[in-house]
């Protein structure tokens, strides 16, 4: 019992500070007024920033679309010039899916609606590579990606080249 009445004056000497010759108790929590105060601040901040995230989000999704449908265009010229064959890129608006075929074999099939939640847009639905990797029937094709208030543009000249 000693040592239970020692330990208990220690601990009642450590847990109290002087201070100008008084003592005082030392806190170990917080107040609910400050939490409440806290948590206010944190529901504000996160009131401006869940939109923002989510337009955000949204501009990523359209950009990885926009980088796969480039991608889509620029293997197809590859596989027209390497092949020697003419190449052609089918835009499906409604099933939200880009084809590459050569002859009448599909060698590309890529679900870009599906795989990025996005919206294809198109001036043309189809347009050709020729061996030498020229362009047909894409005299200023444009591809428009959207999901919801993001959107972007993919262009191809009447030569096959891309910009954005």
């Amino acid at each position: 019992m000693i040592l239970g009445s020692h330990a208990a004056h220690i601990y009642s000497m450590v847990s109290k500070r002087l201070s100008r010759g008084k003592e005082s108790w030392v806190r170990h929590a917080f107040t609910i007024i400050e939490i409440t105060i806290t948590l206010c601040i944190l529901s504000a901040l996160s009131a401006i920033a869940v939109p923002w995230a989510g337009k955000l989000l949204e501009r990523v999704q359209v950009r990885g679309a926009v980088l796969e449908v480039e991608s889509i265009f620029s293997s197809a010229r590859h596989i027209a010039i390497a092949r020697a064959a003419q190449t052609t890129v089918d835009i499906d608006t409604v099933a939200r899916t880009i084809y590459v075929s050569v002859g009448g074999d599909t060698v590309r099939k890529k679900a870009i609606g599906t795989d990025h939640g996005v919206q294809l847009s198109a001036s043309r639905v189809r347009m050709s590579y020729a061996a030498t990797g020229m362009g047909y029937g894409a005299a200023n094709l444009s591809v428009i990606v959207r999901r919801n208030a993001s959107a972007d543009t993919v262009f191809v000249s009447r030569l096959g080249r891309l910009r954005h």
